[in-house]
């Protein structure tokens, strides 16, 4: 009788993990990062990466693959957000540092050119740890034109047009 009972209680559960994984959740689009990750089944490389602080939850579902109406609540309970440090402070209360990694490069959290933390202008494609600091020891910078012009000496046209993009409200 056990037997039947634990047995019973198993395909039930299995059957609500399946329904779980069937649920209504669109197919994953292309539509973000500068990062690439070798066991990424999407190309990140030419997709256009979200704002943390406007993206709605559908945007999200259709963008990241795997991705679950709990973690659309958790991604949108905290903002603003005003560090990609804060994000990974606050997700990796849900999930390990890894997937918290592979969610980064779907999204990224406004700069702003005069607060914004080094590991947030990182986010920048093509700029590193020296340059961030660099930056941020310029600092205040006057306009947005001001920051561009700096940030310039540092990386591609293509990937400053794509910086441009990450500016928050300045």
């Amino acid at each position: 009788m056990k037997r039947t009972t634990t047995f019973i209680l198993l395909i039930v559960l299995l059957a609500m993990a399946l329904a779980a994984c069937a649920s209504n959740r669109p197919a994953a689009t292309p539509a973000v990062s500068n990062n690439t990750s070798s066991n990424q089944s999407v190309d990140t490389a030419n997709v256009a990466k979200l704002n943390l602080n406007a993206v709605t939850g559908d945007e999200l579902l259709t963008t990241i693959p795997g991705f679950s109406n709990r973690m659309v609540r958790e991604f949108q309970e905290y903002r603003p957000y005003v560090s990609i440090q804060q994000f990974r402070r606050e997700i990796g209360k849900y999930v390990g540092d890894g997937q918290v990694a592979d969610w980064e490069k779907y999204v990224y959290v406004p700069i702003s050119i005069n607060d914004s933390d080094s590991e947030t202008l990182q986010q920048i494609p093509g700029l590193d740890v020296s340059e961030a600091e660099l930056l941020m020891a310029g600092r205040p910078y006057s306009t947005v034109d001001d920051f561009i012009a700096r940030l310039s000496e540092f990386i591609s046209a293509e990937e400053l047009e794509i910086a441009k993009t990450y500016l928050g409200d300045n």
